[in-house]
């Protein structure tokens, strides 16, 4: 039988390695640092999105649908390639950003997660094709691969036309979409759903089929909240408009689908638990509200200018909304035992430095006042992060499988 807590836990290893980097690109902006900044960058992101999330993700997928279906093998395999592609990147991006070795480590990986998703579509155990859960499962996988369109776009455009194109850009910005709004959030979504259904709190069918196509056609469509940076035809407003409104109505309906359940649930599970699925939630709210406000033109204008508005809101997706729903999913199955007063110290550095990304981006907006000392307060601030993940981490691996 595969140890999924030890899995677990080499996901939070790479957890604490992204808010090491995390630490180190801030020490930038405070003391000199014998290292490349945009590498730097390009490891804390891979490994953020590539390592932490995607293997926590495929954790959690292969207890919910295979711990019985005698597989493991082939999964152990694809899991344990992946990890090298993973490492590889780790060890070559900080170092020589994208060139020959990252790039094939990269390419690896988007490799190894064909195979992934091979993997579940082609086993996944009869009784659960028709669950809800797996339908959402099953388009997560989807979005994952769609998303690889984009890196693969970037070695065209690169060759072709450059860095400096709008189409690098615009191939990140679709590769970033499809993983988190996609993805990240429709896997998550399938595995609230699995909890729901072995507990017996199934939603009712035309409720999910509802909510399953606004969110569907609202992840396609808010793609266009992409590409409103470059001015595009009204068209490609009115879209990306539709796609935010779509999907604030889509998340709504879920929150009408769990209003009925979630009396049932709560008596299953323990009040720190609740409270971890609650603040998820609020955090996903946030989220939701600050895409339909990039629907707008001038903050559509203010997000394109101000990369400090992007980088909070990429923070708070997977800072918040992401990452505390892996905590409590692992909560939830056993795969690690999150004590209160370590949360707490993860979630004050996540608020806290939001706080300061966002007053960062206001201040040169708006022109307000700007403290010299920001920039060491934040790096003290967000250290608070990799702090709560090593303690949460050594704390698993000592209570073993």
């Amino acid at each position: 039988m595969i140890q999924l807590k030890r899995h677990t836990s080499i996901a939070l290893a790479y957890f604490l390695l992204v808010g090491v980097l995390g630490i180190l690109l801030r020490l930038f902006f405070v003391t000199p640092i014998a290292a490349n900044y945009r590498y730097v960058v390009h490891a804390h992101s891979h490994i953020a999105l590539l390592g932490w999330v995607y293997i926590g993700l495929a954790t959690l997928i292969y207890r919910i649908y295979f711990t019985e279906a005698g597989k493991s093998k082939l999964y152990l395999r694809i899991f344990w390639f992946t990890n090298i592609t993973i490492l590889g990147m780790l060890f070559t991006f900080p170092f020589q950003g994208y060139a020959l070795f990252s790039i094939t480590f990269s390419t690896l990986f988007l490799i190894a997660s064909y195979f992934f998703a091979w993997f579940v579509l082609k086993h996944i155990p009869k009784q659960f094709k028709g669950a809800f859960s797996f339908k959402c499962i099953k388009a997560s996988l989807w979005y994952l691969i769609i998303s690889s369109i984009g890196p693969w776009a970037i070695g065209g455009v690169m060759a072709t036309l450059g860095n400096t194109s709008i189409w690098y850009k615009l191939s990140i910005y679709f590769y970033l979409h499809f993983q988190y709004n996609a993805w990240f959030i429709l896997a998550l979504t399938g595995i609230l759903f699995f909890i729901l259904e072995k507990n017996g709190l199934n939603p009712e069918k035309k409720e999910f089929k509802s909510f399953f196509l606004l969110l569907n056609a609202g992840i396609i469509l808010s793609f266009f909240l992409s590409v409103l940076w470059i001015e595009p035809p009204v068209i490609f407003y009115v879209l990306a408009a539709a796609g935010a409104i779509l999907q604030t109505m889509a998340f709504y309906k879920l929150f009408l689908i769990l209003k009925k359940s979630w009396s049932g649930l709560k008596k299953l599970i323990s009040p720190f638990l609740n409270f971890l699925f609650c603040l998820t939630g609020l955090f996903l709210a946030v989220k939701v509200l600050l895409q339909l406000m990039t629907a707008i033109p001038y903050f559509a204008d203010l997000s394109a200018l101000y990369t400090d508005f992007v980088i909070g809101y990429l923070h708070w997706t997977f800072l918040g909304v992401i990452s505390i729903a892996l905590f409590a999913f692992f909560q939830y199955f056993n795969f690690l035992k999150l004590r209160k007063d370590i949360f707490w110290i993860y979630l004050s550095g996540f608020i806290l430095s939001e706080i300061l990304i966002f007053y960062k981006g206001t201040s040169i907006w708006l022109g307000l006042p700007f403290f010299s000392q920001y920039f060491p307060i934040l790096v003290g601030i967000s250290a608070l992060i990799p702090v709560a993940v090593c303690i949460i981490l050594f704390s698993n691996l000592r209570t073993g499988s």
